[in-house]
């Protein structure tokens, strides 16, 4: 018998309805709220049983409602005094156990009699005068388990994530396909826990034999030091771990858009001068006895040698065609001038040529940029081959660091966007299939939904809204950590089958929360912007009742600070400052 058989064996034998816990009795019935009849809102402090702190009658706080047929879940969402007695309150109040509060309680599921489980909805309303009860925190901490009792393994892997309120006898705990299995998002405002979050589930998970590659936009998890951990680096990372491998991305991998949106060619003449280009190119690699240091020669030649290759084989446009067909892309300014030709056998076209000027000026720039550096001129080893390796391995994390990728040409967006597409790529190939990979991608809102380009040339980057819709099925999943919701497209968002969500202030933030995730309701979000450092609210399709954690410290703890001001702006005395010479 497992632990989570064990606690819920404990609670079936001890019952889960205190004595020592009860609060008040239901005065009102509506079709979602119940109105209770608070016993001890008036003392002057909260109540502790088995090591715990129970408020009875706190908002916020569980509490399970006695019903002939059974339990029912509710949660405190309101607390006041009828109008008649709220002088009661006074300046000089110290407590009273006469106290008549009420509270406002939201029902939140059933608990069959017959075995302790709790499904979504009411099974039958109370009647008036039935006992309400402050719920126990170790019945809170087993919600995620008791909600779905279909996993009979002996020894399931769980994922310990924090305690009920911060109990220590409500710790929390999910199963791998209860967190990911529908994907994942950790959402939160600055300072609310975000980065904490992430890097504790990367903690539990690499207990496990489990495989994450993260994306690691701001270096802030470089401090992962296990022996199940791969390093790499794409760019020059200000800070970096001295176990990371310096990697490139393979121009190979890029796909025709991924270039029309890097070149962004305007007007009518530099698309389409921009696509013969790579067309061209395509063909030089294909016959490389056909080309002259590697470019295809067309001005003042009798003949085109792509056209005239391609009415001798019927399937060489098909190739040519092909976006992810490989070419070189360094050779593109030179090929753009062998379009620009009038005709067969013809001299330059100066027009076109001259229009095409701010593209290859553009072009050039790019690949002499030093954000792109790590895929245009580069010789470190392939950030591609780097995560086959780790997939066929016993690693259990690659942080992939995209700090030192600077941010002209889109060129973080980009890379992101070409590293999800592989990802994708091999999982239909079906690489992921014995082994399933969670792909985690920090500051998410800076990679996912972006159109890059101009009007001509738009392209939009959506690997990863890919992933969300479709990789589960083929063993990729993917969990988003940003701290602007309402920057993440609710397409993306609504394909995430839980949600850890932080403290949120902005109204737009929770507005997205509760239209994407159709399980939580106004009550539920009005505690979103009151949730403690540390603290979320865990919600989803196998989270249909919204809980409240307070997620545990993580052992390495992520390097998000920001700058120690008090340090740098102190004026030091001068003895100090002559020791520090």
């Amino acid at each position: 018998m497992n632990a989570i058989s064990e606690a819920i064996k404990k609670l079936e034998t001890q019952g889960l309805l205190k004595t020592e816990l009860r609060l008040g009795v239901v005065s009102s019935v509506t079709a979602h709220l119940l109105r209770v009849n608070l016993g001890y809102a008036g003392n002057p402090s909260a109540a502790y049983f088995s090591g715990g702190r129970y408020g009875k009658g706190e908002v916020g706080e569980f509490v399970l409602i006695e019903n002939q047929q059974g339990l029912l879940l509710g949660r405190v969402v309101e607390v006041r005094l009828p109008e008649s007695d709220r002088r009661a309150i006074s300046q000089d109040y110290s407590g009273t156990d006469h106290l008549d509060a009420i509270a406002m309680v939201q029902l939140l599921g059933s608990v069959p009699m017959d075995q302790i489980a709790i499904s979504a909805g009411v099974d039958s309303y109370p009647r008036l005068g039935d006992r309400v009860y402050a719920a126990p925190h170790q019945f809170i901490a087993l919600i995620p388990a008791l909600m779905d009792l279909k996993d009979d393994k002996p020894n399931p892997v769980r994922l310990t994530l924090g305690t009920v309120g911060g109990a220590s006898e409500g710790v929390i705990s999910v199963t791998p396909e209860t967190l990911f299995g529908r994907h994942c998002a950790i959402l939160g405002a600055t300072g609310g826990g975000k980065s904490w979050t992430t890097a504790r589930i990367i903690e539990e998970c690499i207990k496990h034999q489990a495989k994450i590659i993260l994306l690691d936009a701001t270096g802030e998890y470089r401090g992962f030091s296990d022996e199940h951990v791969m390093h790499c680096h794409l760019g020059n990372p200000i800070k970096e771990v001295n176990k990371s491998t310096a990697c490139s991305l393979p121009p190979t991998s890029f796909q025709e858009s991924d270039f029309i949106a890097l070149f962004d060619p305007a007007g009518k003449v530099q698309g389409p001068k921009l696509r013969a280009a790579m067309r061209s190119l395509r063909f030089a690699k294909k016959y490389p006895a056909k080309a002259e240091n590697g470019l295809i020669i067309k001005i003042k030649k009798t003949n085109d040698p792509v056209i005239e290759a391609e009415q001798n084989d019927h399937e060489l446009a098909n190739i040519l065609d092909n976006p992810s067909t490989e070419f070189d892309p360094i050779l593109l300014s030179k090929q753009i001038f062998e379009e620009c030709y009038s005709m067969p056998g013809g001299k330059e076209d100066g027009f076109s040529y001259s229009q095409c000027l701010p593209l290859i000026t553009r072009i050039s720039g790019v690949l002499s940029s030093t954000a792109f550096e790590c895929v245009f001129r580069s010789n470190d080893e392939s950030i591609t081959s780097q995560i086959s390796n780790f997939v066929s391995t016993d690693k259990r994390l690659l942080r992939i660091c995209l700090s030192g990728i600077q941010h002209e040409f889109n060129a973080r967006e980009i890379i992101s966007n070409v590293l999800g597409r592989y990802l994708l790529t091999e999982a239909r190939a079906g690489k992921f299939k014995q082994r399933p990979v969670i792909v985690i991608v920090d500051e998410a809102h800076n990679f996912l939904g972006k159109n890059i380009g101009s009007e001509d040339s738009s392209a939009r980057l959506d690997a990863f809204e890919l992933i969300a819709k479709e990789g589960r099925k083929y063993g990729l999943n993917i969990c988003l950590a940003t701290q602007r919701p309402r920057d993440i497209t609710e397409d993306v968002l609504s394909q995430m089958g839980t949600l850890i969500v932080h403290r949120l202030t902005n109204d737009r933030d929770r507005q997205v929360v509760e239209r994407a995730c159709g399980e939580i309701d106004r009550s539920a979000s009005a505690f979103l912007p009151n949730l403690k450092p540390g603290e979320a609210a865990i919600i989803g399709v196998d989270f249909p009742i919204p809980l409240t954690v307070q997620v545990n410290k993580p052992t390495v703890r992520p390097e998000s600070d920001g700058p120690d001001f008090q340090n740098y702006w102190s004026i030091k005395p001068a003895k100090d400052a002559i020791d520090q010479e």
